[in-house]
């Protein structure tokens, strides 16, 4: 998202700590831009929820600040905040109509009667449920539940909605139908998402730009493209996509460039992410579909040993050892099939890399 737009959110210094102590998000700062669709993204525990109550209004920073629209919201209570939100568990009431649940928001903001009802009409129109208005949320399925919620979240015309694991309780055809809608209606109406997941695919699939979560900490903020492209440490590297890491040691440092040795003593040459010097122990990562089976002799290739394929419907997976290391994948596309059709359990094999695809990064601390 463009720096040239003044950023919608800011967090400032946030940390937030439940028991005085232990901090569960550490000095975070992070700026959300007028339109975009924005995941926050990482493992449970990470600090990404906490950083989306927090936004909401549910929770409030133990230190630093948020602001929307240039506007503290420190001391601003949730339904003063004029954004709405959408949760895994829908938290639609039950023994309201489809309407009535809309309606309450618009109720609390006391808005009249005629336009209320007009706001109701707009929002399932949204949604593609205008004829369901009448119903009880009992009587709809998990994916009409789901935009009843978001409709709701986008009734009162708010400044940003935030979405926590709306899609986690459907199943994986619907989820994966419910992202390209949710994406498509964000693209239609301009408004801000920002939206909590731990699932990779989910994030890359909807977002323009992602934030990377680990143990309270913004690891990376980028767009989807970049994140997997490339990723600025080894824990991106490996919870962002599928990605071979290998134990390898710095032989020679020049710029951002830099030949590392594995254990089996293959020279590779690779991207120096974290500035290593020569003799630093690295991290090599190389994502599986930049893996190539090569004959001997090449440059920039691995020794390995073929253990087995695994048909995947769009490609062959195929799983090799390298000596001293985690075993490796390659993905294979089907139009290689007279290639993967001689690969045969303990063939010896080469794996090449160009060097821009492969990353030498710092050790996880």
């Amino acid at each position: 998202m463009s720096s040239k737009l003044d950023p919608l959110v800011s967090f400032r210094n946030v940390q937030k700590s439940y028991d005085g102590g232990a901090l569960v998000v550490k000095d975070l700062n992070l700026d959300i831009y007028p339109g975009e669709f924005l995941s926050l993204l990482g493992p449970s525990g990470s600090g990404k929820t906490t950083c989306l109550m927090m936004l909401a209004g549910f929770e409030f920073p133990t230190g630093g600040e948020i602001f929307l629209d240039g506007q503290s919201l420190n001391h601003v209570p949730p339904h003063k905040r004029n954004i709405g939100m959408v949760f895994q568990n829908y938290a639609l009431f039950p023994h309201l109509t489809v309407e009535k649940n809309l309606e309450y928001p618009l109720k609390v903001r006391k808005m009249p009667a005629a336009q209320r009802r007009q706001r109701i009409a707009e929002a399932l129109e949204m949604v593609q449920m205008g004829s369901f208005a009448k119903r009880y949320p009992g009587q709809l399925s998990g994916g009409q539940q789901q935009r009843i919620a978001l409709a709701r979240a986008l009734v009162f015309d708010p400044k940003l909605v935030l979405m926590d694991e709306p899609l986690g309780a459907l199943d994986k055809q619907l989820r994966e139908h419910m992202q390209l809608e949710l994406k498509a209606l964000h693209r239609s109406l301009g408004i801000t998402f920002v939206y909590v997941t731990h699932d990779q695919s989910e994030a890359l699939t909807m977002s323009d730009r992602v934030a990377v979560f680990h143990q309270g900490v913004i690891q990376q903020v980028s767009a989807v493209n970049t994140l997997y492209e490339s990723p600025c440490s080894s824990f991106v590297a490996g919870f962002v996509g599928d990605c071979n890491q290998l134990t390898a040691t710095v032989e020679s440092a020049e710029g951002g460039n830099c030949v590392v040795r594995l254990a089996d003593n293959s020279p590779l040459a690779a991207l120096n992410i974290n500035d290593l010097a020569a003799g630093a122990s690295c991290i090599v990562a190389i994502r599986p579909e930049r893996l190539h089976i090569a004959g001997s002799g090449v440059s920039n290739a691995i020794a390995a040993t073929a253990l087995d394929t695994v048909y995947f419907g769009d490609h062959v997976r195929l799983r090799c050892q390298i000596a001293e290391q985690t075993s490796v994948f390659v993905k294979l596309p089907l139009t290689d099939g007279q290639l993967i059709d001689a690969i045969n359990p303990g063939n010896p094999i080469f794996l090449q890399a160009l060097p821009q695809h492969v990353r030498a990064f710092r050790p996880p601390v």
